[in-house]
């Protein structure tokens, strides 16, 4: 008997999403942006606090930025795997002085309703949200919250999906080739933007080009191309539990052109980013 299709644990998303990045250009791009574009977003920052996810380069970035300016810096990540890791990293890192953390292993609603019944409304000079909107539950309301977090001269960093990418491709065209165990939000960065201008929250986007490469997912029995073919879906064994024309269908889908390119024989999936610089 096939087994049924299920949405990934966060375990089975952590080992997926390895995959992804061992054979994506997503960490090269955003490191080129953090490189030749973050120092002078940061540099007019009057910085102190910090709200971020896990991301050691922007503290490293903003310590070169301003040197010797405390930094408070506060970390929102519901994964408990990735809360360790990173803890792990901080404990490890001897050029960390002047920088404090303080951790909130949870969602950014829970987030959200702790300050809230708190009642303390914390102010921060810099906040980002590096590939996160798909999982919250009103982004509309996440985005509208956060925003209202930031310091006067603050800047809130969003990262998501270009509408150039495979991926934006993919949902519009071919949402009826994925399954529906999947409980993430289809959104890129028109959905972000178009939030932005109803808050009338002024923002400026920048475009970073990154591919994926997943030969593999076409190659039949081959181990990493079903968890290629996992992260995609976001569906545990989608190749082993799938029906046959649904799984023939996504990989139709995923060699046309606005999805994907070829270069010297290699399938590569356009996952190409937009950085949203939002002002205060």
């Amino acid at each position: 008997m096939i087994p049924s299709m299920r949405s990934l644990t966060a375990e089975e998303y952590v080992e997926a999403f390895k995959s992804f990045l061992d054979h994506s250009t997503e960490h090269q791009c955003m490191d080129e942006f953090n490189k030749e574009q973050m120092p002078n977003i940061l540099a007019p920052l009057l910085l102190g606090d910090f709200l971020a996810g896990v991301d050691l380069k922007m503290i490293r970035i903003l310590q070169a930025v301003h040197p010797g300016v405390f930094i408070d810096n506060e970390i929102v990540e519901p994964n408990p795997q990735h809360v360790a890791a990173y803890k792990e990293l901080v404990n490890q890192a001897p050029d960390l002085q002047n920088v404090s953390f303080i951790w909130h292993q949870l969602t950014s609603l829970e987030y959200e309703q702790q300050v809230k019944e708190k009642g303390t409304h914390k102010k921060f000079d810099f906040i980002h949200m590096i590939q996160m909107l798909y999982r919250v539950e009103d982004i509309p309301s996440t985005i509208k919250f956060f925003h209202s977090c930031l310091d006067h001269h603050g800047k809130l960093l969003i990262i998501i999906l270009s509408d150039s990418s495979g991926w934006a491709s993919l949902w519009k065209k071919h949402r009826d080739c994925l399954p529906a165990t999947d409980s993430g939000h289809y959104i890129t960065c028109s959905g972000i933007t178009e939030v932005l201008r109803r808050l009338g929250a002024e923002h400026r986007v920048y475009e970073l080009p990154s591919g994926w490469d997943i030969t593999e997912c076409f190659s039949e029995g081959d181990a990493l191309g079903g968890r290629m073919m996992d992260f995609l879906t976001g569906t545990k064994n989608f190749l082993g539990t799938a029906p046959p024309a649904l799984r023939r269908r996504l990989r139709e889908a995923l060699c046309q052109p606005e999805c994907s390119s070829t270069r010297d024989g290699r399938v590569i999936f356009s996952n190409n980013l937009s950085m949203i610089v939002v002002e205060s």
